[in-house]
């Protein structure tokens, strides 16, 4: 009956979001010197980000306020032992404060969150933000010398990978398999330089919130129309035994993506390849090394009344061997593994709704490094429903 009353709620303002648009259309167009969404954060869709609260500031000139409140619940198989099969938490409770213009710019993110990935185990809120990124994840100032130049300073997003942090960014709630090998914040340097169509960014950052300042990244993203080309690629200059939850073995690692995106009317199609290698090196605890190759589709499509259906499908495999005692970056030595996700979203303004149907299988796995309460288990599906607003 809970389910019954849910679905009522989400078609009674689906029917309510259709009557306002239709509203607006039959009206005058002095609606369109309104307040238009801001780039930052970067949303891929098909979550559209709202206008955002300007303030006057003073001195500061005009800030832009926006934010996000959503809450979600975790159906799961297989957990491992500490997990559990019904999870809930507060997915997101951020502000996003910002000033857009002049020379000097600046960006906070400040709140509570929750990352939730595949062939992972739940975190509560509380502990993932105490564990990772602390209550202010990102927080930069920005500097704008010329039209098509920036530099950045501070605690910044990383430029790899195709899908972001923060789960409201993405198309799926839960991030995939390969962004687990990722990293996710860095604290650095970014200069970003656009030229036609090409856009460049370099950063010299801690790489995996290491604090350790050796790393190298950088991105050259082509686009034509519809179409765009991204080569990312980052890696450690040095070595370091400095590990924490935020600060995994792939800290030492060097890391490349090719990322082809196709965004055209209600489609966006986004394949990409990923490698990463983590060289041996006994004197940080990395006695083999070992190396990862996994590609994913991304894929969107919008709907008539605030619907649309997303989907992933990937595939990553490792090299190495627990004999020869390589370093596990999935689900042991030599492992593999694919998953499947399917998300229904529904958004009207500032409301929207969405759910995850996932499925990950284990291959090739290291005895209790899998799924389940022995780790022998391959297979692991996930359902979560996430309800929020973003204002």
């Amino acid at each position: 009956m809970k389910s019954i009353g849910l679905v009522a709620v989400v078609l009674t303002i689906a029917w309510s979001c259709n009557a306002y648009a239709q509203t607006q259309a039959a009206g005058s167009a002095a609606t369109q010197t309104s307040p238009v969404p801001l780039s930052t954060p970067s949303l891929t869709g098909p979550l559209q980000a709202a206008p955002p609260i300007i303030i006057d500031a003073g001195p500061l000139g005009e800030l832009d306020l926006d934010g996000i409140v959503s809450g979600m619940g975790l159906w799961q198989g297989n957990p491992v032992p500490g997990d559990s099969p019904t999870e809930a938490a507060l997915s997101n409770g951020q502000l996003f404060i910002q000033k857009t213009t002049g020379w000097w710019q600046f960006y906070i993110q400040v709140g509570a969150y929750n990352i939730l990935s595949l062939g992972t185990p739940f975190l509560s809120t509380q502990k993932l933000v105490a564990n990772l990124y602390g209550p202010v994840p990102v927080a930069y100032v920005k500097l704008v010398p010329r039209k098509n130049t920036s530099i950045l300073v501070g605690s910044l997003p990383t430029l790899m990978g195709a899908e972001y942090t923060f789960d409201f960014q993405n198309m799926n709630i839960e991030r995939g398999l390969l962004w687990n090998q990722e990293n996710a914040i860095n604290r650095g340097v970014q200069v970003n330089q656009s030229l036609g169509k090409v856009t460049a960014s370099l950063s010299w950052n801690d790489g995996y919130y290491s604090n350790r300042y050796s790393w190298l990244s950088g991105s050259l993203t082509y686009t034509n129309g519809p179409h765009s080309v991204s080569f990312v690629g980052m890696g450690n200059l040095g070595q370091t035994a400095f590990q924490t939850e935020a600060t995994p073995a792939q800290n030492n690692s060097v890391m490349y993506a090719l990322i082809y995106t196709y965004r055209k009317g209600r489609w966006i199609i986004q394949p990409y390849y990923q490698y990463s290698d983590v060289p041996t090196n006994p004197r940080v605890g990395i006695m083999r090394g070992a190396s990862t190759q996994g590609g994913a589709i991304l894929l969107s499509r919008t709907f008539g009344h605030g619907f649309s259906l997303a989907g992933r499908g990937e595939y990553i495999a490792t090299t190495g061997s627990a004999a020869e005692q390589a370093v596990n970056l999935l689900f042991g030595p030599g492992s593999a593994g694919w998953s499947i996700t399917l998300t229904p979203t529904f958004q009207c303004q500032r409301f929207f709704a969405r759910g995850d149907l996932s499925f990950v299988r284990a291959r090739g796995f290291t005895a209790g490094d899998a799924f389940g309460p022995t780790g022998m288990n391959p297979n692991q599906p996930r359902g979560v429903i996430e309800i929020g607003f973003l204002f």
